[in-house]
């Protein structure tokens, strides 16, 4: 049985040589898998390009692609799933915080039966700005993909080749890697790991990525958002319609009572802001459906070794 190792690397000159020494002193000493690592450079700007083209120069378990822009780690992760060839394919991160001596744990469960696996935390070294950041995103998969409560999900894991295959299928702009496997399967687990800290650099996610990151789990494999618009819209208008029935029945019972500017402000500006979120929420969905359209790419890659 063959393991692919996929990595997406930013800003990593440092940490990726650690990493991936750590996969092949682990995967050497467990002994019954054979193993390669695909390297995914996302335009990083400091002299993680270079680095990794030497270790696909010195060794031949390792292939190395260069974007030729940024495109973002889901991206880098789609590029990585298409080199791969593993019987499984397991994703990590380039900075040493998710830990490859323990990839036994997920290739274990895998072979229990699981089609995926992901790892769980029982404390992360992520600053609090990361820790909110993955919050927000647990409680978006939940409610619009339909993630099952129980089911902790991060960016370390391992799926089957069948899930793969199904999820490399996905050639549009605008990735989500987590949907595309929660949309594969529901034999999913967990396993717990250790989450290291940081020894060197900061996360590159700053809050523009996260932010971008949500919107695409919000509108790229869910139409609730346009549902709870709807219902909003729907909430909204029975609102402004019993108001207006209020307003009417008090002019009668009290003729002297005039209807304050304020309250008709209110009303205007409460009502304003919520048609400007439907179109806004609809407007999303067009302007991806456009890109698409053109076919924006999800990356161009650059320069590709071994």
């Amino acid at each position: 049985m063959k393991v692919s190792f996929v990595i997406p690397c930013y800003r990593s000159e440092k940490t990726l040589p650690g990493v991936v020494a750590e996969i092949e002193e682990t995967m050497n000493n467990l002994g019954k898998y054979e193993y390669d690592i695909v390297l995914v450079n996302d335009c990083s700007p400091d002299n993680t390009a270079m680095v990794i083209k030497e270790m696909c120069e010195s060794k031949p378990h390792i292939h190395g692609l260069s974007f030729a822009r940024n495109f973002g780690q889901h991206s880098a992760l789609m590029a990585g799933l298409r080199e791969a060839d593993g019987d499984i394919v397991v994703c990590l991160d380039d900075d040493g915080q998710t830990p490859a001596n323990e990839v036994d744990k997920l290739l274990a469960k895998v072979e229990e039966g699981f089609d995926a696996v992901y790892a769980r935390y029982s404390h992360k070294q992520h600053s609090g700005f990361r820790n909110f950041g993955s919050m927000v995103n647990e409680r978006m998969t939940r409610a619009m993909l339909n993630k099952p409560s129980d089911l902790y999900v991060s960016s370390y894991f391992a799926v089957k080749r069948f899930v793969v295959e199904e999820m490399i299928k996905y050639e549009y702009s605008y990735p989500y890697v987590i949907g595309l496997v929660l949309r594969s399967t529901k034999h999913i687990t967990n396993v717990d790991v250790t989450h290291r800290e940081r020894e060197v650099g900061r996360s590159g996610y700053t809050l523009s990525k996260l932010l971008a990151l949500w919107f695409n789990g919000f509108t790229a494999f869910s139409v609730k958002p346009l549902r709870i618009a709807t219902s909003i819209g729907i909430a909204s208008a029975i609102l402004g319609f019993m108001y207006g029935i209020y307003t009417i029945v008090k002019k009668f019972v009290l003729p002297d009572v005039t209807v304050g500017f304020s309250a008709i402000m209110s009303a205007i500006v409460f009502f304003s802001g919520m048609i400007l979120i439907m179109l806004g929420f609809i407007g999303e969905y067009i302007g991806r459906m456009y890109i698409c359209m053109n076919n924006s790419p999800q990356y161009v890659i650059r320069d590709k070794w071994n």
